[in-house]
């Protein structure tokens, strides 16, 4: 493993010149992990869809959606992503393809906890969060199932601002 040079402080994002600059740290991070991914000598398929769903997730939702900071640790951001963001965004969502963005997402904040970006605690947030495939298909589920102003009850029982 490669040491990284990352300061968690340059993934602040206040402006819109921030989270233009703040979206390629997370690239250059990305592509750091999806590198160690391929030297570990696994299946390149995997390791290209494993850095494809983290790349989604950290620069289409984090950075480009919700403007989080990276290593924020006050919020898990895989709740409102999972059960909410993902949902409502895709055409057709389903638990497959959720859960292959859980285990992108899984693996690149293990790449961030192995490499000391992230705290042991935030680090099993996380992973407990990516592994609820039970609560996320009933979300997907729920969200099939919505009448009338039913919308705004589905939203509140996982709001995208969730703290």
């Amino acid at each position: 493993m490669k040491a990284l040079n990352v300061e968690a402080a340059d993934y602040a994002i206040v402006t819109m010149e921030d989270e233009i600059r703040v979206d390629g740290l997370c690239r250059d991070l990305l592509m750091s992990f999806y590198e160690e991914l391929q030297g570990e000598g696994g299946d390149p398929e995997i390791a290209t869809e494993l850095a494809r769903s983290a790349d989604y997730f950290v620069r289409d939702f984090l950075v480009g959606y919700k403007q989080w900071h990276l290593f924020d640790e006050s919020r898990s951001p895989v709740r409102p992503f999972a059960g909410n963001w993902y949902i409502v965004n895709t055409m057709d969502p389903t638990s497959a393809e959720l859960a292959r963005h859980l285990a992108g997402i899984r693996a690149f904040y293990l790449y961030l906890f192995q490499n000391g970006l992230i705290s042991d605690s935030f680090w099993k947030q996380i992973d407990l969060e990516c592994g609820d495939h039970p609560y996320y298909e009933e979300r997907i589920r729920s969200f099939w199932d919505i009448t009338g102003d039913g919308y705004y009850e589905w939203v509140r029982l996982c709001p995208l601002n969730r703290r």
